[in-house]
Formats: structure tokens, sequence, C-alpha cells
């Protein structure tokens, strides 16, 4: 074994060691605890936060940089699902009325 690899090894099994104390880090107490209010309160937003900080960039930007026309099927894409599902409700028909938009605007017109 090389020293590349038992690097890789020991980096592993150092992450796997990580991630099982800050799990079971819960555990470990013995009398049970809450978070505070304001703690509560911002984990309510957080999976609100995290789709955006995903979704956005890959809307309005392409290879780093933001996109600088408008004929770009995402926009249109976008569009249309936030205009469903402002109308009618779900994310089913969110999705397929966004893809409905955006597969003939990029398959058919390249954008």
């Amino acid at each position: 074994m090389n020293k590349t690899d038992l690097w890789t090894v020991a980096t592993i099994i150092g992450m796997a060691l990580v991630t099982v104390i800050t799990r079971s880090f819960f555990f470990l107490s013995s009398k049970p605890w809450s978070l505070p209010a304001w703690a509560q309160r911002g984990l309510h937003y957080a999976p609100i936060a995290a789709l955006a900080a995903v979704i956005v960039p890959e809307i309005v930007m392409t290879q780093a940089h933001l996109i600088n026309t408008w004929q770009d099927a995402r926009l249109f894409a976008t569009l249309a699902g936030i205009g469903w599902f402002y109308w009618r409700g779900g994310v089913l028909g969110t999705i397929v009325a966004g893809m409905a938009v955006y597969l003939p605007l990029h398959v058919g017109l390249g954008w």
C-alpha cells in the first residue's frame, strides 16, 4: 500500500468518525434538551433557503456566468412553473408545466 492509498484510507476513516460522533452527540446526554425558540424558528426557513441556493443559480447561470440572452428555455419554463403553481397549486403540475415548456424550447429550438 503506497502513501496515497494510506492517506485516502485515513481520510475516509476520519470522516466516518466525525460523522458518527456528530450524529450521536444528541444521544450522549442523559437528560433531554430542546433547541431555543430562535433556532426552531430559523429551522422553518432552512429548507426554503437550501432549495433557493440550489435552484436559483441553475436557472439564471450557465457555466458559472449569468445568462445574457432571453432565448433560454429555463427562463420560460420557470415562468410556466410559477404560473401553474399560483394558478392551480401542486408540485406535480408545476413540474409538468415547466417541462412542457422547457422541452420544446430546448430540444426543438435548441435554446
